[in-house]
């Protein structure tokens, strides 16, 4: 049922939540040393290493929960007949959504404490997303709602 407008809204989250999978989140630069510290969604680390620098983090919960946002939006875009089953799905990936965003800024303020500068970092499109996403799901289940409604009303008439 892609030809509704909550289904549209739906794949759109998905492939957002995807892309923060790809794209960076975060990065500084020591305009000194010219050392670059980049967060993406599974590490953080320097992107020019030298021989005392060469830590990485490991930034894997960022990348479980935009995959698990990623999975949750597609499958509740196949419980098209079940309308209770999307709202409550859609509370769901609300919730991995925001806690996508809070884990991108645990990890940020560990890489500003990594790279000791005092200019701050950076946020880059790989953390913009998650709160498009957010917009998106917003924007789902309000049109889940209308549809019940609709249905409902519908009911009713009978």
């Amino acid at each position: 049922m892609i030809q509704r407008i909550q289904s549209v809204f739906l794949l759109l989250l998905s492939l957002a939540m995807l892309s923060v999978l790809f794209l960076p989140i975060w990065s500084k630069t020591d305009p000194v040393s010219g050392q670059t510290l980049v967060m993406t969604a599974f590490q953080l680390a320097y992107e020019n290493t030298d021989a005392g620098m060469s830590v990485s983090m490991s930034t894997w919960p960022i990348a479980a929960l935009a995959a698990a946002s990623t999975l949750v939006a597609l499958f509740e875009i196949f419980q098209f007949r079940n309308r209770f089953t999307q709202l409550k799905l859609g509370m769901v990936n609300f919730l991995l959504i925001v806690a996508t965003i809070g884990a991108g800024f645990y990890f940020s303020s560990l890489g500003e404490q990594m790279l000791n500068v005092k200019m701050p970092g950076t946020f880059q499109a790989g953390f913009y997303l998650p709160t498009l996403a957010l917009l998106l799901n917003l924007l789902a289940n309000r049109f889940i709602r209308r549809d019940e409604q609709l249905v409902r009303s519908m009911d009713r008439l009978r």
